[in-house]
């Protein structure tokens, strides 16, 4: 990379909006100038239910990021999830012409062409069309293709895809600031650039980006993306969840759940009781813990066993084990229940240290907005076949259909 390089990546999630501002150095380290966010009104699960109040955070977080970076943010790399989002693998076949047995570019687009020609709902737009491998007449993982001798070529695709229309509203939410959408990128996919090392991807890792409306997840085996998506239930359930067991606020369940609860309900002492105060400090009532527990452990439970269901093909090669990030993996005994689920070793992380930014940032909370970063750094680094939508004038008319 000839120059320094700076970034903005923007994060629209259930709980918070964030925007983090990002430079790119020379020798390829990331320094973090600023971040700014603020808390999510009108998004549900995810998505843009009500446009003025999402507006209203993302004008709010935008600003707060170019005050503490120092730079006018125009263009942004937009992060997304949703329940509507989908993945599959397949695999294209290509046979080069009878006068011909040298591989050229050429041969390379046509066979990425097959691989990606999947169908899809009419209604879904791709979001990624990501390489997982190559094999030159059956020989597995070939690397440096063009100028090799060969007659049939194979590409193997993991591609990602969902719902026009939530995508198109996440672009008009974000042009009506205004900004320009450089990417729009399914966030675990950019929160695994600084969650998972190369290793762990290699030898199998499964990350959970644990949030308030959703439960996203990438898993790699043998360093390929091997499956993607998102489950419709995150960290606002299990608070919703206290509030209706104990008819208390959604406020005061929140509190409750992060400063007393724990996601393990074995061998609290019985009749232990939490005091529930108002503003002022005065009791109002009592719950027991011991109860508090096992709704918070309920609910864990039935998200990731969830997600296990959309993984369960691969979940015997997971040699690195599941990793944890986002908001909610900070929440108590998250990590003994995630264990029990997959049978595996669980780490809760963070994003991977980058200069300029302090331990805050280093949260779980902030693996997918600092993500971006990097997922960017990597556009620029990688031939556009990593994300075929990459180039802005190509993704947009893609995803609005012109």
């Amino acid at each position: 990379m000839a120059k320094s390089t700076i970034y903005a990546g923007l994060e629209i999630g259930t709980s918070k909006i964030c925007v983090v501002v990002g430079e790119v150095k020379k020798d390829g380290a990331i320094k973090i100038l600023g971040v700014g966010q603020a808390p999510s009104r009108g998004i549900r699960k995810g998505e843009i239910v009500d446009f003025e109040n999402a507006q209203t955070c993302l004008n709010d977080a935008l600003l707060r990021a170019e005050d503490r970076s120092d730079v006018m943010i125009r263009n942004v790399f937009l992060g997304i999830t949703g329940s509507h989002i989908e993945s599959l693998n397949n695999c294209g076949t290509y046979r080069l012409p009878a006068d011909q047995n040298t591989i050229t570019e050429d041969d390379l687009e046509d066979v990425r062409e097959i691989a990606c020609n999947v169908d899809i709902p009419q209604n879904h737009v791709f979001l990624h069309r990501i390489s997982r491998k190559y094999s030159v007449d059956k020989q597995d993982n070939v690397r440096n293709l063009v100028g090799r001798t060969g007659n049939t070529i194979e590409a193997d695709f993991h591609v990602i895809h969902g719902i026009r229309t939530r995508v198109q509203n996440a672009i008009k939410l974000v042009r009506q600031v205004p900004l320009e959408v450089e990417d729009v990128v399914f966030l675990p996919l950019a929160a695994a650039q600084v969650v998972l090392s190369k290793e762990a991807k290699q030898h199998g890792a499964l990350m959970i980006d644990f949030g308030g409306g959703t439960a996203d997840y990438v898993l790699y085996v043998d360093g390929m993306l091997s499956a993607s998506g998102s489950v419709p239930l995150g960290g606002d359930h299990i608070t919703n969840d206290i509030s209706l067991c104990f008819q208390i606020p959604h406020g005061r369940a929140e509190r409750l759940k992060l400063d007393e609860g724990s996601a393990v309900f074995e061998g609290t002492d019985p009749g232990e009781s939490i005091r529930i105060e108002d503003e002022n400090g005065m009791s109002i009532s009592e719950v027991d813990r011991s109860l508090l527990n096992e709704v918070i452990h309920m609910r864990t439970r039935e998200i990731l066993e969830q997600v296990k269901a959309h993984c369960e093909e691969h979940l015997g090669k997971l040699g690195a084990g599941v990793f944890l990030t986002g908001g909610v993996s900070l929440m108590r005994g998250i990590d003994v229940v995630a264990k029990d689920v997959f049978g595996v070793r669980v780490t809760k992380s963070g994003s991977s240290p980058v200069s300029g930014v302090t331990a805050t940032y280093e949260n779980p909370c902030y693996s997918g907005p600092i993500g971006l970063i990097r997922y960017a750094q990597l556009m620029d680094a990688e031939k556009p076949w990593l994300s075929p939508l990459a180039k802005l004038s190509r993704r947009m008319a893609e995803v609005f259909g012109a």
